[in-house]
Order: C-alpha cells, then structure tokens, then sequence
C-alpha cells in the first residue's frame, strides 16, 4: 500500500497517451509524404525476453502506423553478415530508424555494430555521436529509457533544476545517459556504481532516484528520502512468477512522493520514445 501522499507515475498511462499523439502524427506524415517512418528491427539468436520486447515493438509500430521491417537471424549469424545487413538499411530510403536488439550472441560485438548504424538511423541512441551529442547539450536522437524517464519526471512537474539525483547504475544503456540527461534539466548528479562506497548515504540525500543498477532488492525503501521521487528502471523475475525492479516498493512506497511501479513504471515508456525517435528520424531524412 502507498500511503495517501504518495503518486503512482504510470509509465503505461503516459504512454498510452503519448502514442496516441504519435499516431496522429505518423497518420499526418504519411498522408503529406506517401510514406510512413520505417523502422527496421534486428534480432539476432533465441534469447526468450529479446523476443518478447521485440514483439512488443512490433505491435508498438503496427499501432502507431509505422512501416515494420523484421530481420530475425539465428544465433550463428556472423558478426560480417550482420554488418552486411546493416550497411544495406542504412542505404534503404524507406528505412528511418535501424534498431539491433540486445543482447546478442558472445562472437559479436556489440559496440562494432552499435557503430556501424547511421547516427540518423540510430533510434536506440547508442551510437557514440548520439551520446556525443546529448554530453554536448545539443540532443539529436536520445536513449529511450533515460528519455523515457524524463517525460515521466515531467509529470511530477517538479522544476529540477538544483534537484539532487542519484543514478544508481552507470551502464552505457541507462546509467550514463540518464545522468546526461539529468544534467541537461538542470539537476545535480551523482553518479553510483559497483565500486560506490556507502550507496546507502548517496541514495537517503536524493530528491530523485535513478534506479538502474540490474540487481533486484538493491535500493531499499528505508533509504529514500520522504517526498522523493523514485523511477526504478529494474525489471526481475521473481520465484513466483511476479516482476520486481531494483527498489523494495513495498516500503519505499510509504516514503516516496512519486514512484513508478515494476511493471507499469519505465517499461511501456522505452517503446514509446523509440516511436518518437522513429519519427524525429523520419522528419530529418525528409527535410521537416
């Protein structure tokens, strides 16, 4: 239970609500220019959660009108194969975001293939020049999950300018950008990881919380400052079926002034700004 302070950002909600504008948008798009924005998803081996986020995707384009272009390989496909691949969408005109969904196999390397995607094509935001540009405070096309977070931190409507936030995580994916992005609203930003002394102290002076470290139970909910907000970016299988994310909910709930829920919370937002990605990209190819 939260108590009667606490807010529920609901990631899917917002979503939701985003995506229908994205559909309006894609279905305007298509109408003005013949075409609707193409992305191109690339999946590589059997890992089981791959294909459930991209199937998720999939419906995702279907829904908001986009063009879907599908490549499922098998897991012995070559890392030369793949770039071959890869090399030819990023010359399809029809084609306005390349995503290549990870993990992939161990022989490949996922750095070699983030880098080969055209920087404008590049909807996940992985590519160096995306991440360039976001340290530069000149955004092109951002990392969906931090930028997910930030339409979510939005919705507190909280000015965070000066905000202490801590990120707990420092992965290429979420950690690091997401503090990028803090940066860019203005907020203060610290930075945890495995080799942080005393996350515990860290996290209890947080007005936001970050929590993207991929370790279940981490983050627990005495710690959290009362009236913080907590965006947990964690997703885990529990033994009994259920999902749980990186902060004990049930308690930091009864602290916390906004939290997102594990699922519901950052999830459907991740898919959402790859559509908005999809459709930035779409534009600049087409000179809008």
């Amino acid at each position: 239970m939260t108590t009667s302070t606490t807010q529920i950002l609901d990631g899917k909600a917002l979503a939701n609500r985003l995506r229908e504008e994205i559909r309006i948008e894609v279905a305007e798009l298509t109408q003005k220019h013949g075409r609707a924005p193409g992305l191109a998803v690339i999946l590589v081996g059997d890992d089981p959660a791959s294909h459930v986020y991209v199937r998720n995707k999939k419906i995702g384009c279907e829904k908001g009108g986009f063009a879907s272009f599908s490549y499922e390989l098998p897991a012995e496909t070559t890392q030369q194969h793949l770039l071959g691949l890869i090399t030819e969408l990023n010359h399809d005109p029809k084609v306005d975001g390349i995503l290549v969904q990870l993990p992939l196999p161990e022989h490949i390397n996922p750095e070699t293939i983030i880098e080969a995607i055209d920087p404008g094509k590049d909807v996940d935001g992985f590519h160096p020049y995306n991440i360039g540009r976001l340290t530069a405070r000149q955004p092109a096309l951002r990392s969906c999950t931090p930028y997910g977070c930030m339409k979510l931190l939005e919705e507190t409507g909280l000015d965070l300018h000066g905000m202490e936030s801590v990120v707990v995580g420092a992965s290429n994916i979420v950690g690091r950008p997401m503090a990028l992005e803090l940066l860019l609203a203005g907020a203060t930003v610290t930075v945890c990881h495995r080799f942080t002394r005393n996350l515990q102290a860290h996290v209890e002076r947080a007005d936001i919380v970050i929590a993207a470290a991929g370790k279940q139970g981490l983050i627990q909910g005495e710690w959290i400052k009362p009236g913080a907000v907590v965006i947990d970016v964690g997703m885990h299988r529990c033994e009994d079926g259920k999902l749980a994310g990186d902060v004990v909910f049930e308690s930091a709930s009864k602290r916390a002034g906004w939290i997102t829920p594990v699922p519901g919370g950052v999830g459907p937002m991740t898919i959402t700004m790859l559509l908005t990605n999809t459709v930035q990209a779409f534009k600049t190819h087409i000179g809008e």
